[in-house]
Order: C-alpha cells, then structure tokens, then sequence
C-alpha cells in the first residue's frame, strides 16, 4: 500500500478522503505511543478453556512456550468484538482439527500493545452504540442504520461523518481505508510470524494485519451476508459465505458514495465457501435434526434455546421471551435455554425483573456444569427454564453451540447464528447489516424472516411450540443443505488456507492433503 494514497485493487478515494485516513492512523499513534520498530516475541501455549474441545492452542505475548509450526499448525486469528467474530473462529478452529491441523489462536485483544489499545478503544464505543440502539427507536432508525448499512439518505449522515468513534458509513471505501491505516500498525506482531504461515482471520483489522506484515497466506473468513467495503484487503483470499454475497462483493456493489461503477474484485481474490459452521455440528446434522423430529413426535416440551449477543443489548425482549414462556413452560410445552454468555450484569438485572420467579430457574455457571447437562439431556428429558453464565468469553460463546445439538430452536438476532444449522427465530436486529443474514436463511429453509417486534417474535414462539410443520421444514432444509455443501464453509477454509483439497461426496466428506 502506498504510504500516502489509498487504493484497492485500483480504486482510489479523494485526497481529502486520505489525508482523513492518516489522520485517523494518527490520532491512535498519538494516543497510545505506538513505537514503529517495536518487536514482538510469540509463542504457543495450551488453551485452558478449550483447549480438550477444539483442539486450540493460543498464541501469547512471550518466549515461555513452544514454537509456532508452520508445518502442523493454523493461525486463527480474531477478536472479542461482540461475539460473532469468537464464533467465527471456533468454527475454523473446529474445522482446521478435523482436517489435521493445530489450530493457533490469535485473539488481538489479548496481545498487549497496539493491537489492544487501539481495538479496545474501538470495541468500547462499537458495544456503547449497539446497546443503545436498543434502547433508542430514533438512534437506531436514523443514526445505526445508516452506520451499519451505508443508508445515507438517513437523517443521521451529518452526525456519522463527524463522529469519530464510529467513523464512515461502513459501506464505502473510505471507512477501508480508515480501517487499513488503522491496521497498518498492527504488522510488527504479524512480523513475528512466518510470512507464509496459513492463517484464517475471522475480522477485517485481523486480515489487514496480516497483509500489512507481510503475511502472504490470509483466507478471510467474512462474516455478514451485507457486502460492505471495510471487509476487502488486497493481498487477502476473501472466503464467502453466500452467492449474493459473492456477487456484492465481486462488483463492489455501492461501496462508491456517488453509486459509480468500480474495479471488481478480481475472481482469483474471492471465493464462495458456503457457511462458517463448526465441524461437530455439520458432522451430526441428520442425527440432531432425527432426535428434534423424535422428541416434537414424543410430545416432549419444545426444546429453545435464547442466546445473547456479545454486546449485551436486547434486555428487554428477553425479558419479554421469558415472561412469554413461563406459562408453557409450567405446562410442560417448552423448555428454555437462556445463555448470557459472560454478562454478569445483565443476570443481576434479569434476576431483578423476575422477582420471585427467580428462585424456580435452574442456573449452570460453569463450563463443566453446561457440558454435563448438555450431554445428559442429548438422549434424556429436559424441562424448566435454565440460564447459562460464564466468567470467560470462551464457554460464553462455545456454549450456544454445544447447546444447539440437544436443542429445537434457536432465538437470535440475524448475526453470524444465522448461518448455522438448527431451526431458527429471527428476532430483531442489531444493526442494518444483520437484515441479510435472516433473509438467507430463511430463502434457504433452515429459519424464520426477521421478526421485527416483539409480538412477531412471540407469535414465531408459539407456533414452532404448538404447530408441527415449520419444525418439519426447516429440518428437511437443514438437512438437505448439508449434502449441497451449504454448511462446509470453514472446511473450504482450511483448505484455501493449507493447499488441501475439500470436496463433500454423497457418503461423506473427501480431504485431500496439500501443502
């Protein structure tokens, strides 16, 4: 990348647009004293939390533990940004075990430096907006959606070019290259690596990273089914996970503020992979979708399992979902999995709203605990309303996944859940660039359209509880998706990433080993 002028894959931006860009870069040089020759010592440790499940092995800041192998091992790098990004990953990670690799993980935000500073800085106002345009109609309609979506006819454009926390609609080329120069200063960390070490980056700033120190093996797994212009970095092999996808991102579909036509993105840089799904989960598909279909004809309580956001919003329409399903719980129609992942808070606030009520939920606050129960209800009953808590971002996340395989339905916002496979209800979500996700899955069979009130979200509820054949449908679609590769993208992954071959056969899957 030019030092001075922005440019991806020939197409440029204005020189004001640039010189915003440095200045971006500059204002984190400035505030956290980033020093330019700094170096950076990594090494490989074992995974505490983990670690027994998919294999992972972390990456630290340090000299104490084993070397990174270039030959056996797999960078997964990624970031604590809600949680989507953690998912992302572990399906990755997941994948990358399954096919023979060790997969290292990389969390940014867990390496002291410039990467932590300046991410943390980010993340904080990222999950400040989010929780506040649940609290707020008019933020969210007028200032959030044009953020998250590019939407620049919303009233809220003039507050979203001069804040600089949130910076440009995400959508155009300018907020990449604000996102580049800002991670242009995370290439010492990736200098520590060897150039040509395969690795799988699970957000844009891990990718832009990993170009600009040079690594010269990225496979990007993008998340979203919303093409938006900050996810490209030239240099990277960009990993798709739908066609519409692929075509926005191929054309750069609007990524220019005036709607001119730019370069495409060349066919060797991009490629559709299908989805980022963990390898335990796509494996199982037609005996947990047997097990759902065998407990609805059984008569057992509908088994949902509700799963919060790595933002922590959404409060109130849980609380809503379970004063909604109290009473057929009671009545032995359902059985709720709530998981809040690692909010603490929000189970003290949730605990308040509940009053009394609170005494009756049964609380699994360990890893050991939800893993356990989870295996003992795989082929048992389970009843009552249960909350999962977590001290760790790891278990808070991993757990909606184990919980999916002993699970009927899933209750989401249309994040990276969306393109996982179990039947599903879209509540609202959190954000424009969410809308798409829910509109995939619901084209492709395997869960709801996008609920957009809490009254829809509750008349979603009471017919996959009463009714038998939206169950019946979306387990047929789950099901059949899987044998057309839908759900192999993190396979695809793996192997764009180490030279091996994936291919799914009709028994089964093929790996070939590469390089």
């Amino acid at each position: 990348m030019d030092p001075e002028h922005f440019s991806l894959y020939g197409n440029t931006i204005t020189p004001a647009q640039d010189r915003k860009a440095l200045e971006w870069q500059q204002m984190f040089v400035k505030q956290f004293d980033y020093d330019p020759d700094e170096q950076y010592e990594l090494s490989v440790h074992d995974n505490a939390e983990l670690g027994d499940v998919l294999g992972i092995r972390d990456i630290r800041r340090d000299a104490d533990g084993d070397p990174i192998d270039r030959e056996t091992g797999l960078v997964i790098s990624t970031i604590r940004m809600g949680y989507g990004h953690y998912r992302i990953a572990m399906a990755g990670a997941s994948a990358a075990r399954a096919m023979g690799r060790t997969p290292y993980w990389l969390d940014l935000l867990a390496i002291p430096g410039i990467t932590q500073d300046a991410i943390n800085w980010w993340n904080t106002n990222y999950s400040k907006y989010s929780r506040v345009s649940q609290r707020s109609s008019l933020f969210e309609k007028y200032i959030w959606e044009s953020v998250t979506s590019g939407d620049t006819t919303l009233p809220g454009l003039n507050w979203l070019l001069n804040n600089q926390a949130m910076g440009w609609p995400w959508r155009f080329l300018k907020a990449n290259a604000r996102d580049y120069r800002k991670s242009e200063l995370f290439a010492n960390l990736h200098h520590a690596m060897p150039s040509d070490m395969p690795i799988l980056t699970a957000h844009m700033w891990n990718c832009m990273g990993a170009v600009a120190g040079g690594m010269t093996n990225v496979v990007d797994m993008m998340f979203d089914n919303w093409p938006m212009a900050f996810q490209l970095t030239e240099g990277a092999t960009h990993a798709v996970q739908s066609p519409s996808g692929y075509y926005g991102f191929r054309i750069m579909n609007q990524f220019d503020e005036d709607d001119e036509i730019l370069n495409p993105t060349p066919a060797d840089a991009i490629e559709y992979v299908g989805h980022h799904v963990d390898h335990e989960l796509v494996e199982n598909i037609e005996v947990d979708c047997a097990a759902r279909l065998r407990r609805m004809a059984n008569g057992e309580p509908r088994r949902f399992v509700l799963t919060m956001g790595g933002a922590g919003a959404q409060r109130e329409l849980f609380k809503a979902i379970i004063d909604h399903c109290r009473p057929m719980i009671e009545r032995d129609e359902l059985t709720l999995f709530v998981n809040l992942g690692d909010h603490a808070d929000n189970w003290e606030w949730l605990q308040g709203e509940l009053g009394a009520a609170a005494s009756s939920v049964q609380m699994h606050r360990t890893w050991d605990e939800a893993r356990g129960f989870a295996d003992e209800i795989r082929d048992g009953e389970a009843r009552g309303l249960h909350v999962f808590l977590f001290d760790n971002t790891f278990h808070g996340v991993y757990a909606t996944n184990y919980l999916m395989r002993v699970g009927d339905v899933l209750i989401t916002k249309p994040s990276e859940l969306a393109f996982y496979p179990i039947p599903k209800i879209f509540n609202a979500r959190v954000g424009a660039h969410e809308a798409w996700g829910a509109i995939r899955s619901a084209e492709l069979g395997d869960g709801t359209i996008e609920t957009r009130t809490i009254p829809r979200t509750l008349q979603a509820i009471d017919l996959m509880t009463k009714e038998t054949d939206l169950m019946e449908m979306f387990c047929d679609c789950i099901v059949k998706n899987k044998h057309i590769g839908v759900y192999d993208g993190a396979y695809q992954c793996v192997a764009l990433a180490t030279g091996a071959t994936w291919k799914r056969t009709p028994t089964g899957s093929t790996v070939t080993d590469g390089a």
